[in-house]
């Protein structure tokens, strides 16, 4: 067989809703994002979303709505995508970052408590493989150290008076914890629809946030707006919905926005996202129960008060290095069964490096991602393949171990 490790969940339906986009005649952001965005803060029970090229530009813009900049810390995970903490640059600030737990995806919410200043503006959690992270503990956090913020004059830094969280949800649209979904968990949440996401518009994202007392969500959407289209005050719908064509530029800002036609993608995704995602949860029981008797470790992606969107199985070799996952990984390469890594932490990377991060310095960050390995899981996976990934994977282990 030849698997690959995500391939889009595209069907009929999917093509049907771009074709309709591109017979319209309106294939730039126009009135099928603005249903999108509908949509998404439908399912995330916000009054508000908003839909941009990436996950990583609504991270970025939601930093600079915030005020974030020079001066500025930002604390962030180490196990994470470079997405979560490059934008941290991009602003001026300054990023904090963080350790695991100790055999745990999630950061050390103790040493981030600790890591909290006068200069620390937002948090960055990570919902890893689409598990909502504890922001139970996260906001205890925030409220303890409350009296340490010192907010700029950004509007929402002081109406919030404490450190902001912003949820990297790159992986968890979907998801949900304590009977809320994400995206109306954190003050700020910020989603990949990504083509290796489980709901895709080829390249995309969305934002959404809480209701902020005295801060108008309609006059925060149009800020957002008016970040993503250079300071334009009219988009090319609004000027065919009016009377002039006459627009200006309040600010020098930047292009980021998301087309129709990729919106078209998310509509149809949204329409099959239940069957999808329910799908995902059984291919996860079925490589939980194939693999309880092995001495591997799997992330748990439900339980009593979450549920997540499945989004990457991930498997740890207990006790095992860097050397037994890599040649696991070329094995079942051979095999035809294209598997991942999820994620080489950050101070790994070159550029961390060279800014002076050294994986020393988080040893239980490296010690979850030595013996890593992602497999494939996805809604269009067949039973045939599902089995024969499970009898691969069974068969590669014994003969290794």
């Amino acid at each position: 067989m030849n698997i690959p490790f995500s391939p889009p969940d595209i069907t009929e339906e999917e093509i049907a809703e771009v074709v309709d986009t591109l017979r319209s005649g309106w294939i730039t952001t126009g009135p099928k994002t603005k249903k999108l965005e509908a949509e998404i803060a439908k399912i995330c029970n916000t009054k508000k979303a908003v839909c941009l090229s990436s996950q990583t530009s609504c991270a970025e813009m939601t930093l600079r709505v915030l005020g974030v900049g020079p001066g500025d810390e930002v604390i962030v995970p180490a196990y994470t995508y470079t997405a979560s903490a490059s934008i941290i640059y991009h602003v001026g600030a300054t990023p904090v970052l963080i350790d695991c737990k100790k055999d745990s995806y999630e950061m050390d919410y103790d040493k981030m408590e600790q890591a909290i200043t006068p200069k620390t503006k937002v948090i960055i959690p990570v919902d890893l493989a689409g598990v909502v992270c504890d922001y139970d503990r996260i906001f205890e956090a925030v409220e303890r150290k409350r009296s340490l913020f010192k907010p700029s004059a950004n509007p929402i830094q002081l109406a919030l008076s404490r450190v902001i969280v912003m949820s990297d949800a790159a992986h968890a649209f979907g998801s949900m914890r304590n009977g809320k979904m994400c995206g109306e968990i954190a003050d700020f949440t910020c989603f990949s629809f990504h083509a290796v996401k489980n709901m895709t518009t080829a390249e995309g994202g969305a934002a959404t946030w809480k209701e902020i007392p005295g801060i108008d969500s309609d006059v925060l959407y149009k800020n957002y707006m008016l970040m993503t289209l250079h300071g334009q005050t009219k988009d090319a719908l609004a000027k065919t919905k009016g009377s002039s064509w006459e627009y200006d530029v309040v600010d020098t800002q930047y292009k980021c926005n998301m087309p129709d036609v990729l919106a078209s993608l998310g509509l149809a995704q949204l329409r099959r996202y239940e069957s999808m995602l329910n799908r995902r949860h059984e291919l996860i029981k079925r490589y939980d129960k194939a693999f309880e008797n092995l001495n591997v470790q799997t992330l748990c992606h439900s339980g009593d008060n979450f549920r997540s969107n499945g989004h990457l199985y991930l498997v740890r070799f207990i006790g095992k290095d860097a050397d037994f996952r890599n040649e696991f990984y070329d094995r079942m390469k051979e095999k035809g069964i294209a598997c991942n890594v999820h994620f080489k932490p950050l101070p790994m990377m070159t550029a961390y490096k060279q800014k002076g991060f050294d994986i020393v310095d988080f040893p239980y960050a490296y010690n979850q991602h030595k013996n890593q390995l992602t497999l494939p899981l996805y809604s269009a996976l067949t039973d045939e393949q599902v089995e024969y990934i499970i009898s691969s994977f069974i068969e590669i282990y014994n003969d290794m171990t």
